[in-house]
């Protein structure tokens, strides 16, 4: 098994065969949706929270009583988010290339596919790619009141510098 479907069976996204499935966006039944490749708006990351070119496509945010959000997030080399939080934490799973995430105070830990990356509720942290790849990831964050990132400072470049300065390539 690919380590990007273990990854994703990890969190609970497994890939079966649903007896219904939406189709033009509408479930057949009540409680499923689809939300089809290239059906979302595209848009690429606020200067205020990411570094370099991020773009953000698949964009959802689930319904009350669900809290869980989310969307795919490619990062062009050296791209990266500012410094932020998640009251409830965050995951990320990784579908493409190399990167870093990085705990205020703590050095970086280098992720690559089929890696899933786990932020507790609260902990300042950036991630983003490597200087020299791309990188995609699932990102998936719950909301608390409405809530589900809270935006911190740009990461500097002398602070990525030294992040990615002593992890393998």
């Amino acid at each position: 098994m690919r380590r990007a479907t273990k990854a994703a069976m990890a969190i609970g996204v497994a890939c079966l065969p649903l007896p219904a499935v939406a189709v033009d966006g509408k479930a057949s039944t009540p409680g499923v949706s689809v939300i089809r490749e290239g059906s979302t708006e595209k848009s690429t990351g606020a200067a205020a929270n990411f570094s370099g070119t991020a773009r953000v496509e698949g964009r959802f945010q689930r319904e009350a009583p669900a809290r869980i959000g989310g969307g795919t997030v490619t990062f062009a080399p050296g791209a990266h988010t500012a410094w932020h939080t998640h009251p409830l934490g965050q995951t990320l799973v990784v579908t493409r290339g190399r990167g870093y995430v990085q705990q205020w105070g703590q050095p970086a830990e280098r992720f690559g596919p089929g890696d899933v990356v786990w932020i507790g509720p609260g902990i300042k942290h950036w991630h983003g790619a490597g200087p020299d790849e791309a990188m995609t990831h699932v990102a998936l964050a719950e909301s608390s009141k409405g809530q589900s990132v809270t935006w911190g400072e740009l990461v500097s470049d002398a602070q990525y510098t030294a992040a990615v300065r002593n992890q393998p390539r």
